[in-house]
C-alpha cells in the first residue's frame, strides 16, 4: 500500500496523517519532502500514524531525521495514536525517550498548548476560535484579528474546532453560517461553548469588499465584548 499523507491545521499545530507504508524509497522521500515544505511557516507538527500498516527500518530514520529537521527550525514533531506494532520497534531501538508520543490527536494538540512558559506559543491577546472551510478567508482572519491584537487560532474543521476550544479556551469563536448549522454541531457547540460567544459569519462574507467586511466584522465583535463586560456577574 502506498503510502498517503494528508494535512491540516488545528490552530498553530500541524498534523500530518499518514496512511499505508513507510519504507525506503518513494514513500520515506515524499513524506521528508512534505515536512521541509511545511517547515517554511509552520513548526508545531503531529505526525498521526494510526493508519501505517507497515514501517521499515528506514521509514523509522526518516521520522527520526523529521524530528531532527523539526528541531533545528525551533519547532517539534510529536507522534500520536501509533499502532502497538510501532509502539513495540521504538521500544525496542530504544527511541521511546526520543519521541514525545499521545494516545489522540487531541492529547498531542493540548501538549503544544501546555507547554511551560517559557516554551508556549506567545499570547497576542483575547483569544479568538475561526471556523470556514476556505483557506482563504482564515487567512484573511487571521491577519485582520492578528492587526486587531487578538490571538487567532484557525481550523477548516468543525470537528477540529473541538479541539480548539478545550485547549485555547476561546473567549470568542467566529464560525462560518453554513457550519453552525450543521445538525452534529449543535450539541456539540452546546456542551463545549456554553458562556462564550458566537459570531456567525453569513455565507456570504467571502465576497464582501474587503474593506467593509472587516469593519462591519470588528464592529460586531467589540459589540460582543462591550456587551459581556456590561453583563452582571
Amino acid at each position: 500500500m502506498a503510502l498517503a499523507l494528508q494535512t491540516r491545521e488545528v490552530g498553530k499545530v500541524t498534523i500530518i496523517e499518514c496512511r499505508g507504508r513507510i519504507v525506503a524509497g518513494t514513500e520515506t522521500e515524499s513524506l521528508h519532502a512534505h515536512l521541509n515544505w511545511l517547515l517554511r511557516d509552520r513548526k508545531n507538527i503531529v505526525l498521526h500514524l494510526g493508519d501505517v500498516v507497515f514501517i521499515d527500518s528506514s521509514g523509522l530514520g526518516t521520522i527520526v531525521r523529521m524530528l531532527t529537521s523539526t528541531r533545528q527550525m525551533h519547532g517539534d514533531l510529536k507522534l500520536c495514536n501509533a499502532p502497538q506494532a510501532i509502539h513495540k520497534v521504538l521500544g525496542m531501538t530504544r527511541l521511546t525517550s526520543l519521541f514525545e508520543t499521545h494516545e489522540t490527536e487531541e492529547h498531542a494538540v493540548a501538549a503544544f498548548y501546555q507547554r511551560k512558559a517559557s516554551e508556549q506559543i506567545a499570547p497576542a491577546g483575547r483569544p479568538v476560535v475561526c471556523v470556514n472551510e476556505s483557506a482563504d478567508v482564515l487567512a484573511y482572519l487571521r491577519e485582520l484579528l492578528r492587526q486587531a491584537g487578538f490571538e487567532v487560532h484557525t481550523t477548516s474543521s468543525l470537528r477540529d474546532s473541538l479541539i480548539l476550544i478545550q485547549v485555547v479556551k476561546p473567549d470568542l469563536l467566529l464560525v462560518a453560517s453554513d457550519m453552525a448549522a450543521l445538525p452534529t454541531a449543535q450539541q456539540a457547540f452546546q456542551t463545549l461553548c456554553a458562556g462564550v460567544p458566537v459570531i456567525e459569519l453569513a455565507k456570504d462574507f467571502c465576497t464582501l469588499e474587503a474593506g467593509e467586511a472587516s469593519s462591519n466584522l470588528l464592529e460586531r465583535i467589540n459589540a460582543c465584548f462591550h456587551s459581556q463586560n456590561r453583563m452582571p456577574a
